[in-house]
């Protein structure tokens, strides 16, 4: 099977531990090829969508520390998507308007015969902090509004909250307001804007302390470890991008009961590889656009992720 990856430039990513890199490294190992483009390769010609593609091979070897860890193997060519045997969207964020026109195109190409990973409408209509609304028996209290006045009052409700923009990543804008909080004020006015946009705020979770874990569901099954994402001692934010020190651990009875609700709701829907963040109890986000923690669980426990993700793919695109 010829493969695709639609993801940022490859001399960027850092493949000793990139989940892509580790999707890549598997989908060879079982005999198949890839190609890369960028978002920007995209384009529609004569209603056809196409993509400015280049055939890749992996270095048998390679330092995955240094940027010579693969190689093209032909010179980029104009390809229609529906000729890939299947297309794997790992655009990280931001999730701006020029990744909204590529899902658009995508879904097209999927109209057109293309199978794409993670389903194109899917990862459009799943924006990863508002998408646990539709599973609030799931989540901590949680309100989504612009109205600084509404989030005060959730804030006197609560006492202890965490506030966060909603198209931030790797903990960018997170901000715990407790019940003495002196900035309250500047801080809901910086983050909505003085009230132009719309921001999440969250009953604040103390298991924060013994990690933000990530779950992974690949073709709608769980991953029987987490990656628990444990804050610096001070820190409010377990993200790896904000210092958290990521632990594998077994998924507790309660993981479990929470993957078992959202997993195959979510697979239904063409989301082939979800990462949930879970704290404590309470699921905090879904992830769709392209995440992590492969090569940390696998390094960790032994697990293949990325064999199982290999194996999803194989499975869903034919």
């Amino acid at each position: 099977m010829h493969v695709l990856f639609i993801i940022d430039p490859l001399p960027l990513l850092k493949a000793y531990k990139d989940s892509s890199v580790a999707m890549m490294r598997a989908l060879v190992a079982r005999g198949h090829t890839l190609s890369f483009a960028l978002q920007e390769d995209l384009f529609i010609d004569a209603g056809v969508v196409q993509a400015r593609s280049t055939p890749i091979e992996l270095v048998q070897g390679a330092d995955l520390h240094g940027h010579a860890w693969w190689r093209e193997t032909a010179a980029a060519r104009d390809v229609p998507l529906s000729e890939f045997g299947a297309i794997i969207m790992r655009k990280d964020p931001p999730f701006d308007m020029e990744y909204v026109y590529s899902t658009h195109m995508l879904e097209y190409a999927q109209a057109q015969g293309a199978k794409v990973f993670n389903d194109a409408a899917a990862i459009r209509n799943h924006p990863e902090k508002l998408a646990i609304t539709e599973f609030a028996d799931l989540a901590a209290p949680t309100l989504v509004t612009r109205d600084m006045g509404r989030i005060k009052a959730f804030h006197a409700l609560h006492r202890d909250v965490i506030v966060k923009p909603l198209d931030g990543m790797g903990g960018s804008g997170i901000f715990r307001l407790q019940a003495t909080e002196p900035n309250l004020n500047a801080i809901l006015e910086t983050l909505t804007d003085n009230g132009a946009r719309t921001i999440m705020a969250q009953r604040y979770i103390p298991e924060i302390v013994q990690g933000d874990k990530r779950i992974l569901l690949i073709g709608g099954e769980a991953v029987p470890y987490s990656l628990a994402r444990i804050p610096l001692a001070g820190e409010t934010r377990g993200n790896l991008a904000a210092g958290g020190r990521g632990v594998a651990q077994p998924l507790t009875e309660r993981d479990r009961e929470i993957a078992a609700v959202v997993a195959p709701r979510l697979a239904a829907r063409g989301l082939l590889v979800v990462g949930l963040d879970v704290i404590g109890d309470y699921v905090t986000e879904v992830n769709v656009t392209s995440p992590t923690c492969f090569v940390e669980i696998a390094e960790q426990t032994g697990f293949d992720v990325a064999g199982a993700f290999a194996q999803a793919l194989e499975r869903a695109a034919t």
